[in-house]
Order: C-alpha cells, then structure tokens, then sequence
C-alpha cells in the first residue's frame, strides 16, 4: 500500500468520449458576466479532452488571454449508454459523481459569446478528480455546497438545489440531443468564478469529497 499523503493523483481518466460543459446555471453567476440565465433550457457546450489535467496538475495561462478564470463545479460520469432518459430514471446511468475545475479565457469571452468554444478549449483548462463519489455515497445530491477557492479562501458557494436546472435534468435534457455514453462528463455549472494568476492555486471544494486543487502558471 502507498500511504495516502505519498498519493499523486491523475484525472480519473484521459479520453472521455464527450465533455459537456453547462454555463450559468446559478443565476448569481450569470450576473458576474452580466448576462441573464437561460431558463427554458440550459446553456451546454462541449469541449475538447485536450483540455484535461487532473489534481496536482498546472493550469497554463495561454498568452491570447489577459484574464483567465476558475470555477468549481459539480461533475457527473455517465456509467452506462443512455438515449432519451427521463429525469426520473437519469440516476441509473450516472455512475459517480466529481469535483471539477472549469476555466475560461473570459476577456475573449467577453468580447463575442460566439467564442466560447475557443475561451473554453485551450489545454489545461479542464481538471477534474480525484475522487469518483458514487450515488450512494451522498445522502441527497441537492445538499452538497459547491465551492471556488482561490489559495485556500472561498470565493463563492452555492448549493446544488439552488441550480436552475438539476443534475438528473442536465442528464435527460442532453441524452435527448444525442447518446450519451460510459466515462461522458457533464460539469454541472459553478455558483461562480475568481480571476487565477501565475502563482495562485485554485481548487473546488464539495462537502464530503476530497478536495481538487490546481496551481496557476504562466506559458
């Protein structure tokens, strides 16, 4: 056995088929970039698993971007191929749940929402573990707190249950645009972000699981 505080841990894994990715699903944070949250239908995008890092692991400030943030998230594994699931039935294909690090080249952003994918794709945007909680493990998954800290401070929290649209919802709304399959990541949303620097370490916090922490650099 390796004890615990010798442990390097990597991303839970490397070639996820899909990452979706769901943007101002907490109302407060639609207000940080003075948008308006959606409420009809969510927000989703995708990106690249070339975006991947997992705990540890440095988050590269590309030079395109004068202002790069950090938002702790919620994330669901897809555990089996699932289409047009009902939100009822969509904890039956979710194997675990995770804790996710979702930047986000916001300047670039800022200038035309039509660049998300790009403010979104850059390498090393996109950490996630160490931990895959499964369903049992969590007593009622609208009470866990999700927290963005910037060098060990909490930033902004909200709660799960205070989503516009729920974790099972997110997971039937996007099985019926197309088929999800196992080691698929949706990353729920943040209740908010915090500009990261060179030297700064940045980490999502959700009660009950370990914690994920990614130090800032400059390329």
């Amino acid at each position: 056995m390796i004890p615990l505080d010798l442990v390097e841990y990597a991303p839970l894994y490397r070639r996820p088929r899909k990452i979706w990715g769901i943007g101002l699903n907490y109302v407060e944070h639609a207000g940080d970039l003075s948008e308006v949250a959606p409420s009809e239908e969510p927000a989703s995008f995708m990106r690249p698993d070339t975006t991947i890092i997992g705990p540890g692991e440095g988050i590269l400030l590309p030079r395109q971007s004068e202002r790069v943030t950090g938002e702790a998230e919620l994330g669901l594994i897809i555990g089996r191929e699932a289409r047009n699931v009902s939100e009822e039935d969509a904890p039956s294909v979710v194997a675990g749940l995770t804790t996710v690090l979702d930047m986000t080249a916001e300047d670039i952003l800022r200038r035309n929402p039509r660049y998300l994918t790009r403010a979104k794709s850059f390498d090393t945007f996109f950490s996630f573990g160490p931990q895959l909680v499964t369903l049992d493990e969590v007593r009622e998954i609208g009470e866990l707190t999700v927290a963005t800290l910037l060098n060990g401070e909490v930033q902004r929290e909200n709660v799960v249950s205070n989503m516009t649209f729920s974790p099972w919802s997110l997971v039937s709304f996007h099985s019926k645009v197309m088929t999800l399959l196992p080691g698929d990541v949706i990353s729920t949303g943040t209740p908010g972000a915090v500009r990261i620097r060179d030297g700064d370490v940045v980490s999502c916090r959700i009660n009950g699981f370990e914690p994920l922490s990614n130090p800032v650099r400059e390329t």
